[in-house]
């Protein structure tokens, strides 16, 4: 695939666009010459700048992505005299001693000792911007798995395990649960930036070049085994019912999921056509990740409203998800971010905090408390390679460092640059990060320090950050979601 030209449908660049593609980020990455035919208007506005991201498709366009991409591996090996049941492998960096990087992408040589593994790109940076590449497991986690509903709210509550509401969406502003944690973050430790020019993404830092690292492939089968994984409890966690989630965006007129196979033809296909593995003729031989109970979840165990181990995990005892959603509140100024931790102070309205402190208390609890959100709105960025750690309810005389219990969740730069961006596509108003701080506002509540006006947040950046990424956030806000 590698040798075919750009233009070439079955190739490795012309599956890496249908990704995304910017042609002046291609080419400063060597991607892209001016010799290189392109390929029609028609073909490129069928195929490429398709991924599904900021939307309830992301995770079957994907699925859809990685089995066309496996058919014409496939076809080779067959071609080749391999097996014809070869099936595309995940990397689960969650698993026990599986967070570094799979040897057969680590090295530029094959085991022979020559210098031409297809597997191995040099511009893969890795947590700290030096070569050595692994996904810090304590940065990165599985708590999406615990959302009881796919399908969220771009509101400022859950965006839901799979993301929201949307007709085709290239580039969504705000990432689904899973989608944020841990595929946004994979991504950015992954990649990183150029140690030498941190405008320079890592191919997997930025959604138009991600497609061209071999790497993408193993991360994006470990996703989409995750959303298997989370299909597992279908009492609670089911996929949408909605016509216009089942038969895709052409059922608003809008583009379709198409797919150049090996044969010459074209496959286009439907979230529908997505939905079950066995007509889709494949599984996979592990689906039980290790996911945290959540504290909330521990209490209503302990104070006798939920009876079983099972509704501890999920947090709730067999409540159905509220879908009431009030902002009470919100920063009044930008915060830019720099190399060095920045503070921020929430300012509380005290008629809904009255409402989320009233959730918590144990003759209430029973109904399941409010959900609490952190947004960090419009955030945007020259980079795609930034990572940052955000705290919520740390003391002001003391370190953040000294607190991982206060820990709300952290936050990957993963498609800021072009979401920040002003043309045809984006309005240039960046990304919003949605993390869940229930937890943290039940120990706050215990501890009788979620009584005043104020939320201290605090966000610090988890690798050096470059004057020129030019970080900012247009607005931090707090919504409860309940009853």
């Amino acid at each position: 695939m590698k040798a075919r030209g750009l233009a070439a449908e079955t190739s490795w660049r012309f599956y890496g666009a249908i990704h995304g593609f910017d042609p002046s980020t291609w080419q400063e990455l060597g991607y892209l010459s001016a010799a290189d035919p392109l390929p029609s208007n028609s073909v490129q506005a069928q195929f490429w700048k398709q991924c599904q991201h900021g939307t309830w498709y992301f995770l079957p366009w994907h699925r859809g992505y990685l089995l066309a991409f496996e058919a014409n591996i496939r076809a080779e090996v067959i071609k080749l005299g391999g097996p014809a049941d070869w099936a595309l492998p995940y990397w689960n960096y969650f698993k026990a001693n599986e967070s570094g990087l799979p040897p057969a992408f680590a090295s530029p040589d094959w085991p022979d000792g020559k210098g031409n593994n297809p597997l191995y790109v040099p511009q893969r940076y890795g947590p700290k911007n030096n070569g050595q590449v692994s996904v810090p497991i304590k940065k990165v986690n599985l708590k999406a798995m615990l959302d009881p509903e796919f399908t969220g709210v771009a509101s400022g509550g859950s965006p839901g395990f799979g993301g929201v509401d949307t007709g085709f969406m290239h580039s969504g502003a705000v990432h689904g649960g899973l989608e944020s944690q841990p595929h946004d973050m994979v991504h950015v430790y992954v990649g990183g930036s150029d140690p030498s020019n941190p405008q320079l993404p890592g191919l997997m830092s930025d959604p138009d070049t991600a497609g061209l690292d071999p790497i993408f492939w193993l991360h994006h089968g470990n996703i989409d085994r995750l959303w298997e994984v989370w299909r597992q409890n279908p009492a609670t966690h089911t996929d949408p019912t909605d016509a216009h989630w089942l038969n895709g965006p052409t059922s608003l007129g809008e583009r379709a999921f198409a797919m150049p196979m090996p044969d010459g033809t074209s496959w286009t296909y439907t979230p529908s056509d997505m939905a079950d593995l066995a007509k889709l003729n494949y599984t996979y031989d592990d689906l039980s990740p290790a996911v945290p109970a959540p504290k909330h979840g521990a209490r209503l165990l302990a104070l006798g409203f939920a009876s079983t181990a099972a509704d501890q995990q999920e947090g709730v005892a067999a409540v159905k998800p509220a879908k009431k959603v009030e902002m009470f509140g919100a920063t009044q100024a930008p915060i830019h971010l720099l190399n060095t931790e920045v503070h921020a102070s929430v300012h509380l309205d005290k008629g809904a905090h009255q409402k989320v402190s009233a959730s918590l208390t144990p003759s209430a609890m029973s109904a399941g408390p409010d959900r609490v959100f952190l947004n960090l709105e419009n955030v945007r960025s020259n980079s795609d390679g930034g990572v940052f750690d955000v705290y919520v309810g740390v003391a002001e005389d003391a370190k953040s460092a000294d607190h991982p219990e206060l820990l709300g969740g952290s936050f990957a730069l993963f498609g800021a640059r072009k979401a920040s961006l002003v043309d045809e596509e984006h309005g240039g108003q960046g990304l919003t990060y949605v993390i869940e701080i229930t937890d943290i506002v039940d120990q706050l509540h215990l501890g009788k320090k979620f009584d005043a006006d104020e939320l201290s947040v605090r966000i610090v950046p988890a690798r050096e950050v470059s004057e020129t990424a030019k970080v900012s956030i247009g607005r931090i806000s707090v919504y409860r979601q309940g009853q």
